[in-house]
């Protein structure tokens, strides 16, 4: 059993001398206030630390999202933690009025091919991404995606000169409303729905740099 997350200092988490019913209540408004409060998925280790011993922080969660059922919003499970987001219908009531952008309009459709590839195929270096769409990938549309926040530098690769590996992160499975990358739909899935083919893999418009024409490309990829 593993170890309980220990308490903020100076909060009364218990609330002993509260009957249960105002207990939960609390213990609700204390979760969903930390969780509206932040900018990004809340952890459960996080929420554990504001209620009692013998809260269940699902449990909580659950009745929060009943609470929210007829509002404009959601609590939902993303990266490993809970966010409040508003609900997928009112999205272009919110895009006609604000200049926010969702995740996917910030990338072209060379950018998404290669977080793609990157997402089913991690940990995986710049050359091998290259091997698979069949030209070679910029370093340009890595770095875009780095400053996205969506991909991130993994364990350095066994092959000669041992570089970098690309890897998703948290910004990613929270941009694209993932919990887990267990959550991709798989590769049957995108290419019924004609979102990823051999077609888009060669004959996507990949930016080359000209300064990598000529630059080997990495060797013998070792997908997951």
């Amino acid at each position: 059993m593993g170890r309980r997350p220990r308490a903020t200092e100076g909060l009364d988490t218990e609330l002993a001398e509260l009957p249960p019913e105002l207990r939960w209540r609390e213990w609700m408004g204390r979760v969903e206030a930390v969780i509206f409060a932040s900018a990004e998925p809340v952890m459960r280790e996080t929420l554990a630390r504001l209620v009692g011993r013998d809260c269940s922080v699902d449990l909580l969660i659950d009745d929060i999202r009943e609470e929210l059922r007829d509002r404009p919003y959601e609590l939902v499970s993303v990266a490993g933690g809970w966010q409040h987001r508003t609900r997928q219908r009112f999205a272009e009531a919110i895009r006609s009025v604000t200049a926010v952008e969702q995740p996917g309009r910030l990338l072209s459709q060379a950018d998404l091919l290669v977080l793609a590839i990157v997402a089913y195929h991690q940990p995986i270096t710049r050359g091998e991404i290259s091997k698979i769409t069949g030209k070679e990938v910029s370093r340009d549309t890595i770095a875009h995606l780095r400053s996205l926040g969506v991909v991130a530098s993994g364990p350095r690769s066994p092959q000669p000169g041992a570089p970098y590996t690309l890897v998703t992160t948290k910004t990613f499975l929270s941009q694209f409303g993932f919990e887990t990358l267990r959550d991709l739909p798989n590769i049957e899935a995108l290419e019924d729905a004609g979102l990823l083919s051999k077609h888009m893999l060669f004959d996507a418009d990949i930016p080359i740099a000209s300064d990598e024409r000529n630059e080997p490309v990495d060797q013998d990829a070792h997908d997951r």
